[in-house]
């Protein structure tokens, strides 16, 4: 062995022994982590969270005083802190074993403890670290001074650094510039100094192994999902930081990513501020808080009786609700209206705005929320659009207890990834999805989401509109940009922090795109856009327990011919509104040419419905709604529901009263009453000859389905009085 050899080991070994040495000496007890804070943003209350979660002790200067520093999110500045800095660690001067951690608060997020940063800084063996990253700033020019790195970010970041308290403080003692100064600048300029640099051992984390600056290095960032917990990986250098620092324009990502700290997304059990006064006492009505409701129908919107009639039925004291109303459409005059007259004493003190206010949008929702700023009693806001169907009673209290600033329940298009909020935006400040986004649609993760926008349907807690919020425009902007990107803008530029929670079942979203108000009743045109929605109003209340209780839902009153409950009386009502308005009853024939023997002519007085349009939208009631009974009760047989008879007939006593025997051109056949014997009409029925059985009391919404050919023949026995209206389709011809 030789002897330059053996002189590396040992140099290595008493380097190793050194390092073993420090890191004996480097407990929790002796870190102290400064931070920097005027206010107690959102921000700032997060990072506290973290630090707590992960046992830190932290000292925040500056809480209540002016900030002096300029706008360092947009320009230079932030002297005041390195003032405030420097006479906090000149106490600490002496202290040799004392490790001093300075970082930003409003921007910073803790992703593990004390124990993994004290060993990480004792292993990279410099006296003081400072964060790095990409960007050479402010100085450009200073760019070319810095020393070159193999791999990673060559430039100093102020935002987060750690080293011995008397190192820490011989830097900072030199400051001598004012507040408005950068302090950035102050520690490049110390850096760049080879002498200095020398002198106090320091470095730069060129690979995030403690500080992770998320400018610029989004994409090298993903979230290492384990066990128990998830973590900020940088897949670029492999490593896992300690501290994250949402710098420059990426505080959205680091709001992300703050999603996964612990304290955030594990479900907070207990009462929110106000819910430990209220509910968790459970106190009278009056004495819960007062919530202004605002209701805006700003384009036409399928499903309006629906919709507003779910506000007469949230779970909440109607009397500490102050109801608002923006209606810019005439079309949905008839539908508040209607609401009106039959709860109008739930909402006394209501304010209703129509169309002919000719109010615009950031108006309308100025003027609703400006209400709830000026009143001091307003405890909560509560926006909600028209396309939302929110179907929990319960959702003002559930959000209400969260006890968060700006709060919306997520909701989604059925089927769809189109939701009320955005993960994550681009820099030009629009849509852009984010890693988790699909996931949390979907319900695969569930939580408090901490997101840059969000639309719709949301709360907001009174006392922050009259204290944060009060100075601010939240919907009107002179550069024309839509009412929600100026809101969730305003939002964020007052650092506060909005969310959106799918812990619980809150609803979804209705699609409005595609409605069309020329008709009488467009709702029933929705089964494609909309099919939650039109199977609530349209489909029989009892349709689905046929698969679960075939017995008491679906009757046998002729050999091979099922009775079944199929419309609601709504759509009942509605398919003989839409054809007695379309007026086109035709005195025809249906002939089928294909059938053998020679059978005559039946005449039917019926409308078609592709005389109405309706073609496509019954072809698809036939295949959701029809087709898996068919199979259910015709075992073996797959039906193609495919149709080109369909068709409304209608039977009176002085115009058709009643049908031959005939055989239908189908493989089965559905009749659905229309309306109610005994009220409507008298007589009428179905008569099976070959086994000679009727049914002669047809229910309103219920189908019976018999076989087309061969064995049921069948009439339609004659109506002595009033009109019948039965829905006909011939089903796989």
């Amino acid at each position: 062995m030789s002897s330059s050899f053996l002189l590396r080991l040992l140099s290595l070994a008493f380097f190793q022994g050194a390092v073993w040495a420090e890191q004996r000496k480097l407990s929790p007890e002796n870190l102290l982590v400064i931070t920097v804070a005027t206010e107690e943003t959102d921000g700032f209350l997060r990072f506290m969270r973290t630090a707590q979660e992960f046992n830190y002790t932290v000292k925040v200067l500056g809480l209540g005083e002016e900030w002096k520093g300029g706008d360092v999110a947009r320009t230079v500045g932030g002297g005041q802190k390195v003032r405030w800095l420097k006479k906090e660690v000149q106490k600490h001067s002496e202290k040799t074993e004392l490790v001093i951690m300075f970082v930003d608060s409003y921007d910073v997020i803790f992703a593990s403890g004390p124990e993994e940063l004290l060993s990480k800084f004792s292993r990279m063996g410099h006296k003081v670290i400072f964060s790095a990253e990409g960007f050479c700033w402010p100085d450009q020019r200073l760019a070319s001074k810095y020393p070159e790195v193999r791999t990673g970010k060559r430039y100093l970041n102020s935002g987060g650094f750690i080293g011995y308290a008397p190192e820490i403080s011989a830097i900072v003692q030199q400051w001598k510039y004012k507040d408005s100064d950068d302090d950035q600048l102050f520690y490049t300029r110390i850096y760049l100094d080879k002498t200095h640099r020398t002198k106090f051992n320091m470095t730069l984390d060129h690979r995030s192994r403690i500080f992770q600056n998320l400018n610029g290095a989004v994409d090298e960032v993903v979230l290492k999902f384990e066990r128990a917990k998830v973590r900020a990986r940088n897949v670029a250098y492999d490593t896992l930081p300690v501290v994250i620092h949402g710098n420059g324009p990426t505080k959205l990502q680091l709001n992300y990513l703050g999603n996964y700290v612990p304290t955030v997304w594990t479900y907070e059990t207990g009462c929110g501020i106000l819910f430990e006064l209220y509910v968790c006492l459970c106190v009278q009505d009056e004495q819960m808080p007062l919530v202004y409701v605002a209701v805006f129908i700003e384009h036409a919107t399928p499903f309006m009786e629906e919709f507003l009639e779910r506000l007469s039925t949230l779970n909440y004291p109607k009397t500490r609700i102050r109801l608002f109303i923006h209606n810019n459409v005439v079309y949905h005059e008839r539908h508040i209206q209607k609401f009106w007259e039959r709860h109008r004493s739930l909402f006394p003190d209501a304010r209703v705005v129509g169309p002919e206010e000719n109010l615009k949008e950031d108006e309308a929702r100025t003027m609703a929320v400006e209400v709830c700023k000026k009143d001091p009693e307003c405890d909560y806001y509560f926006s909600i659009d028209s396309d939302v169907a929110l179907t929990n009673p319960d959702i003002l209290r559930i959000l209400m207890e969260e006890n968060k600033s700006v709060i919306a329940p997520m909701l989604s298009k059925h089927g769809k990834l189109w939701s009320n909020f955005w993960g994550a935006l681009s820099p030009e400040g629009y849509y852009s999805r984010s890693e988790d986004y699909i996931e949390i649609v979907q319900g695969k993760r569930v939580g408090l989401w901490n997101v840059p926008y969000i639309t719709q349907v949301y709360l907001i807690k009174g006392s922050v509109l009259r204290t944060k919020l009060s100075q601010v425009s939240l919907y009107m902007d002179e550069g024309g940009m839509d009412a929600d990107m100026v809101f969730c803008r305003s939002i964020r530029d007052q650092g506060v922090f909005m969310y959106v929670s799918n812990r619980d079942e809150f609803g979804r979203l209705v699609a409005s795109s595609n409605y069309n108000t020329s008709r009488l009743h467009p709702d029933m045109w929705q089964i494609f856009d909309n099919p939650v929605d039109w199977k609530e109003k349209y489909v029989h209340e009892n349709y689905s327990k046929i698969f679960e209780d075939e017995k008491t839902y679906v009757e046998q009153p002729c050999p091979d011919v099922y009775w079944f409950p199929a419309f609601s009386d709504k759509m009942c009502d509605h398919m003989v509104e839409t054809m007695e308005d379309c007026g086109e009853w035709s005195g025809g024939t249906h002939k089928d040419e294909r059938l053998a023997g020679g059978y005559e002519n039946v005449p039917t007085v019926d409308i078609h419905m592709n005389q109405i349009g309706f073609e496509k939208e019954w072809l698809k009631f036939l295949k959701d709604y029809i087709s898996p009974v068919t199979e259910k009760l015709y075992p073996g047989y797959y039906p193609r529901a495919q149709a080109i008879m369909n068709f409304v007939v209608r039977y009176r006593p002085d115009e058709q009263p009643l049908l031959r025997p005939h055989h239908d051109s189908s493989t089965f056949t559905i009749n659905i009453a229309l309306n109610r014997k005994d009220i409507d009409y008298e007589g009428g029925g179905c008569r099976f000859l070959r086994y000679d059985c009727k049914v002669e009391s047809p229910r309103k919404g219920w189908s019976f389905m018999h076989p087309g050919r061969l064995t049921h023949y069948h009439e339609g026995l004659r109506v002595t009085k009033g009109t019948r209206y039965i829905m006909v389709s011939f089903v796989d011809p």
